[in-house]
C-alpha cells in the first residue's frame, strides 16, 4: 500500500542526508568540485525543505509506521544501524584508519535499507541499499587513485543516490 506521508518523509528524511553526505564530501575534495559540491547540498537543503512542508502538510495521513509491527522493526533497525555504524567508526578512529569512517557509515545505512524494505513494503530500497553499499566500497578504491579523502567520494555518491531517492518520493507523492 502506499502512503503519501511516507512519500513526503522520504522526501524530507533523503534531501536531509543528501544534504549531510554532500557536506561531508567537502572534506577534501578537489578544489574544482567545491562549488558543484556547495551547489548539490544546497539543492538537496531544498528539497529537504519543500519535503519538510509536504510532510507537516499531511501529519494526519496513514503511515506504514501507524502498525505497531512496522514503528517496531524501523526502530529496531534505526538503532541497530546507530549502534554498529557509531562501534565500527570508534574502532576505526583508535586504529588510526578515520579516512575509513564514511565509507563504513555509509555501508551500514545501506545494509539498513535492506531491512527497511519490509518495514515500507518498498522494493525500491533494495536498490538504494545496492548504491550505498557499492558507493562505500568504490571509495575505498577511487579516492587514493584520485588523492581525495574517501569522504569525498562516498559523500558525492552518497549524497547522489539520497537526492535521487529524494526526487522519487516527490514523483511518488505527486503521482499518489
Amino acid at each position: 500500500m502506499e502512503y503519501i506521508r511516507d512519500h513526503a518523509m522520504y522526501v524530507s528524511i533523503f534531501g536531509l542526508f543528501s544534504f549531510v553526505w554532500f557536506g561531508w564530501a567537502q572534506e577534501n575534495p578537489r578544489a574544482n568540485w567545491r562549488k558543484y559540491l556547495g551547489a548539490a547540498s544546497g539543492a538537496a537543503l531544498l528539497l529537504c525543505l519543500c519535503g519538510v512542508y509536504l510532510s507537516i502538510a499531511n501529519w494526519d495521513a496513514p503511515s506504514a509506521l501507524s502498525e505497531s509491527r512496522s514503528f517496531r522493526n524501523y526502530l529496531i533497525f534505526f538503532y541497530g544501524e546507530f549502534f554498529v555504524g557509531g562501534i565500527g567508526a570508534y574502532l576505526l578512529i583508535r586504529k588510526k584508519r578515520s579516512r575509513h569512517v564514511a565509507p563504513w557509515i555509509a555501508f551500514i545505512v545501506g545494509i539498513h535499507f535492506i531491512g527497511l524494505k519490509s518495514v515500507f513494503d518498498d522494493p525500491g530500497l533494495y536498490v538504494l541499499a545496492a548504491l550505498l553499499v557499492g558507493v562505500s566500497v568504490a571509495a575505498l578504491y577511487i579516492a587514493p587513485r584520485l588523492n581525495v579523502a574517501a569522504s569525498a567520494i562516498t559523500g558525492i555518491g552518497a549524497g547522489t543516490a539520497l537526492f535521487a531517492f529524494a526526487l522519487l518520493g516527490l514523483v511518488r507523492y505527486l503521482a499518489v
